[in-house]
């Protein structure tokens, strides 16, 4: 049997787990102060004369602000010069100011009114009524066409240069709450592979997971899960209908939680019994696909290489090429952050060189169809000397956790 799986129970395994949250510290409001300055040097070297950031992950980013997206527009304009302002209902103003870490002045719409009419009234009031307004990408085109239509004084463009310039390069306290979050879930990962049992069902695992994960600290639980057993497993995002584990079946867990916000994403893949060769074979390739990502990440090599040196490693193993399977159908890696995916990619025609503090995924998956998916997920930040792992990737196909190192 692979050392670590099996021969538990949840009850023990739930018992056996604890708050590992007691040393987290939140994101200062100095911080946030920092990231609306850097927002705002980008604006002014781009001609920018401001930026809307939408309920979402990018207005927590700057603001401190948690909000979610909805059809009303709440959110925040970022001049390049001068206070931000925020917009949303004037029934939720009272509520909006008890999430606030920035606070500024709220710019309240009573329902029969338009947002996007007081859009252009805080604009003005901020001087500026002509010249290149940003919008977020996740901001609805709802909310981007009714302001549009307003303003057409306005050029209308595409914020990425701002959101992903300040976003993709990750602070100190940024990496710890991210490493944290890590560290959970791989506690998570440890305890539900001595869990598994001879016809447990994937509900019953991603139960388990959920509760884990609220054991460790984190509040909601999983922030996502994907449980898949034998051929199901090649199916990178999972199955209408999943299967129960049968002996010697490979199992593959991608699972993940937040800390402040701040997303683990991590995948493992093992046997439930004895691999056989060929998935041996396909373990260790996945493996070595894997390391050959990681040894490529340097400063200044572009994302796109580290997707290369995957895929030719795979290509060397008479995997693909490219695309196709047997090997790997998507990305090398995302990037993450607030979001779960977020810029840049390790993809091959994402060119944004890497620099210190960006963080990515490394999960070259194999797919071999009508048989069984590998995905060993583990994630990495960038430092002057190179790619630092987050967590240790697995040791091996019987011993994925590393028990008898």
């Amino acid at each position: 049997m692979t050392i670590g799986v099996g021969g538990s129970t949840t009850e023990l395994e739930l018992a056996k787990l604890t708050n590992m949250t007691a040393e987290v510290t939140a994101i200062s409001e100095a911080e946030y102060q920092q990231r609306i300055h850097k927002a705002q040097q980008i604006m002014k070297a781009n001609n920018i004369a401001a930026t809307y950031v939408n309920a979402g992950t990018n207005l927590y980013y700057f603001t401190g602000t948690r909000w979610y997206a909805s059809e009303r527009m709440v959110g925040a304009i970022i001049p390049a010069e001068g206070e931000i302002q925020y917009i949303a209902p004037y029934f939720e103003v009272n509520t909006l100011n008890q999430y606030m870490t920035i606070s500024s002045t709220i710019n309240g719409w009573q329902e029969h009114e338009s947002p996007y009419q007081l859009f252009k009234d805080v604009l003005a009031k901020l001087g500026i009524t002509q010249g290149n307004i940003a919008f977020d990408e996740s901001t609805s085109f709802f909310i981007v066409d009714g302001i549009a239509k307003l303003n057409q004084q306005l050029v209308i463009s595409d914020a990425k240069i701002i959101t992903a310039g300040c976003r993709a390069q990750k602070s100190d306290p940024e990496i710890a709450l991210l490493q944290q979050a890590k560290n959970m879930t791989i506690a998570v990962h440890k305890a539900v592979a001595r869990i598994l049992r001879e016809g447990i069902s994937t509900q019953e695992v991603e139960s388990f997971i959920n509760a884990a994960h609220k054991k460790v600290g984190a509040p909601a639980g999983s922030y996502f899960c994907i449980v898949l057993f034998g051929e199901d497993s090649s199916f990178p995002h999972g199955v209408k209908t999943p299967k129960n584990l049968e002996k010697n079946d490979m199992v593959l867990i991608d699972t993940g939680c937040q800390v402040e916000g701040y997303n683990s994403d991590i995948t493992r893949t093992y046997v439930f019994g004895e691999p056989n060769q060929r998935q041996r074979d396909m373990w260790h390739i996945e493996k070595q696909a894997q390391l050959a990502a990681f040894d490529a990440a340097h400063v200044g090599i572009a994302c796109g290489d580290v997707d290369v040196a995957a895929r030719d490693y795979l290509a060397s193993q008479n995997m693909g090429p490219e695309y196709q399977t047997p090997g790997c159908p998507h990305r090398t890696g995302h990037g993450v952050g607030l979001d779960i995916h977020e810029w840049p990619y390790l993809v091959r025609n994402d060119r944004t060189p890497l620099a210190k503090g960006m963080c990515f995924s490394n999960e070259p998956m194999l797919v071999i169809p009508g048989e069984f998916g590998v995905r060993l997920e583990d994630h990495f930040y960038i430092t002057d000397s190179g790619a630092k792992w987050f967590t240790e990737p697995s040791h091996s196909i019987d011993d994925p956790f590393g028990y008898q190192i």
